[in-house]
């Protein structure tokens, strides 16, 4: 793991910005900056789901070379803080992950918690929007948000089933696309809200494209099909067709407005 005492929240990967496609990777990296070690925590935890998202800067990367779409990264850990959910979230700043104790987490002071939400975390969803608002100004419509994540084989002694799985709460016009067409390979088991459920008040996408009304969808890929440079690049291989087909479609591109199972906007 690499610590440097100079240290961008986010990194962004340039791209097409009329293409009305924009990639977003939460949990792509695990670095931490120099002035907080490595958080009371061996190296070992570093390597674990806990961390970060294995696999998915390969993905990402790999999946902006091929579609030619802009994509915003997250530098930091989650463990640090995590940018997929809101600032009110109990788990913004874990002190205890499955089954692992932060202590540099635990206790935390709250003057400490604003420090990183105004260091790391603010900023990483400000060149999100920033990078939203650039696409749809250079498109000349509302964007597509695509947004990338893998989830642990084993969570807390259970095994999940599903080689990928797609999460979505209000807006199923690219989700059910793109369950549909990963379903075309009967190989693959396509989970629909699962290994976690799409509504989360607060996350990414709730953030940048629910109350924007702006199409969306967040995939899930099985950290153990990505964690090589090979399976990432075959799993971009597999996604970038789709993507590129769903973000073809006219009403993609359209602002859709709704009311919310998560409560009100």
């Amino acid at each position: 793991m690499t610590r440097t005492a100079v240290f961008p929240p986010f990194e962004i990967v340039d791209g097409a910005r009329d293409r009305g496609l924009v990639l977003v990777a939460d949990h792509a990296k695990r670095e931490l900056p120099e002035e907080y070690g490595d958080l009371g925590l061996p190296s070992e935890e570093f390597e674990r789901h806990i961390a970060y998202d294995i696999g998915v800067e390969n993905v990402t990367r790999r999946l902006a070379a091929l579609t030619g779409a802009p994509a915003v990264m997250a530098n930091f850990s989650r463990l640090l803080i995590d940018p997929n959910r809101g600032e009110d979230d109990p788990t913004l700043i874990r002190q205890l992950y499955d089954g692992t104790v932060v202590a540099g987490n635990y206790p935390l002071a709250v003057e400490e918690r604003e420090r990183r939400i105004e260091r790391f975390y603010r900023p990483y969803h400000d060149a999100v929007a920033a990078m939203i608002a650039s696409v749809a100004l250079a498109s000349g419509h509302a964007p597509l948000i695509f947004s990338v994540h893998s989830f642990t084989p084993v969570m807390q002694g259970h095994v999940r089933p599903w080689h990928v799985g797609v999460l979505w709460d209000l807006d199923d016009r690219a989700p059910h696309q793109l369950i549909d067409m990963l379903r075309m390979d009967a190989t693959l088991t396509v989970g629909d809200n699962e290994p976690y459920d799409g509504a989360l008040r607060g996350d990414t996408m709730y953030r940048h494209a629910i109350v924007n009304g702006f199409a969306h969808a967040l995939i899930e890929i099985r950290q153990d099909l990505i964690a090589d440079e090979a399976g990432a690049g075959a799993w971009a291989d597999r996604l970038a067709p789709i993507i590129d087909a769903i973000n073809r479609r006219p009403d993609i591109h359209k602002v859709k407005r709704y009311g919310s199972r998560t409560g009100p906007m």
